[in-house]
């Protein structure tokens, strides 16, 4: 599918839907015929917004009496520990078992069309494409985007879609949500926390789910061997205080071998970036995660000083002012390179 004259709102920062986008993407699920097929489609490597985001508005769907549902993501369809206890995890099929050809497809969470991997191709094989994303650098490829830079999460945007299709947030939509809004503001400790973030967190612990469950499976919960496996990945860390015009560059990198030794899964060194960023000398901190022999997945961070979506856009990826990632090849030192190539390019003012 081709993206729609809300296209260029899109990817200007700042600016989000405008009434017109929301009404669009009101329709396209109002319209569905009554044996309508939806796929439910969110980024490789999903994090709690990701999954948050797509299983609550999954569930919203059900609630409207949409059947004929999928969620899925590419890769393998294995669901990080943390997010196991998710509700509408049984909308879940692997990549393969995907419907071809629904009459709606949803993306959530994808900065471009490339973070869909292999399901790219639905959004050309649908009837339509709707996109619900907060990065700035989303370029808006569905038929109608629903994007808003301003947005906390992605799933501030799902919740605002969800009330006006008049879905009643019930307990298992709300953790799904909570999920993913706890998960991209940091527990509440980055700054696109506003009061808007505060007022829909309220809405949904009023629905009765446990805040601090929550937390706890999200954030203070890991095997022991991730523990160790932290501490070999934090003591091979290099900190370089000229990089960035002096601003100053912290990076660190985990290979397959590393996981393999500490038998641990990939998704545990979703949380290293928390550890790296805490640098006082460094503005930008990075970790570079093996995930084939020549191929590293990079998480970037900025306190401020560095525009690190300028940095990860150059480098074929995207995301957020503070907080960015893209595909690097070749080995870990040329990744890095490439980073360290791009930083005064990005410096802020």
């Amino acid at each position: 599918m081709t993206s729609t004259a809300s296209a260029p709102r899109a990817g200007a920062a700042g600016l989000g839907p405008a009434e017109a986008d929301w009404a669009a993407a009101e329709a396209l699920v109002r319209d569905l015929p009554p044996t309508g097929r939806v796929l439910l489609i969110c980024h490789v490597n999903p994090d709690g917004d990701a999954l948050g985001s797509m299983l609550g508005f999954g569930l919203g769907l059900r609630q409207l009496g949409v059947r004929d549902l999928q969620a899925t993501f590419p890769g393998p369809p294995e669901v990080p520990e943390p997010f196991r206890g998710l509700p509408g995890l049984d909308l879940l099929v692997p990549e393969d078992a995907a419907d071809p050809a629904p009459d709606l497809v949803i993306c959530f969470d994808a900065a471009s069309e490339s973070r869909l991997g292999g399901l790219a191709g639905r959004l050309s094989s649908a009837g339509a494409a709707l996109v619900l994303d907060h990065h700035a650098s989303n370029p808006g490829f569905g038929t109608v985007n629903l994007v808003e830079p301003g947005a906390a999460a992605t799933s501030v945007v799902a919740e605002k879609l969800l009330g006006r299709l008049g879905v009643v947030v019930d307990r298992a939509i709300a953790e799904c949500l909570y999920t993913a809004l706890t998960t991209d503001t940091g527990s509440f400790r980055f700054e696109a926390t506003t009061p808007a973030v505060h007022q829909m967190a309220a809405r949904l612990l009023a629905t009765g789910i446990s805040p601090g469950d929550i937390s706890r499976r999200v954030f203070d919960t890991r095997p022991f061997g991730a523990v160790r496996l932290f501490g070999e990945v934090l003591g091979r860390a290099e900190l370089e205080p000229a990089a960035a015009g002096g601003r100053g560059f912290v990076w660190t990198f985990a290979t397959l071998d590393d996981l393999a030794r500490h038998d641990q899964r990939p998704y545990v060194l979703e949380a290293l970036i928390d550890s790296v960023r805490c640098t006082a000398e460094a503005d930008v901190s990075c970790v570079v995660k093996q995930t084939k022999p020549a191929e590293w997945a990079v998480s970037m961070r900025s306190k401020g000083a560095v525009d690190v979506s300028r940095v990860a856009v150059a480098l074929g990826g995207g995301g957020h002012t503070f907080a960015a990632g893209f595909t690097g090849r070749g080995t870990v030192e040329q990744v890095v390179e490439s980073i360290r190539r791009q930083l005064d390019d990005a410096l802020i003012g």
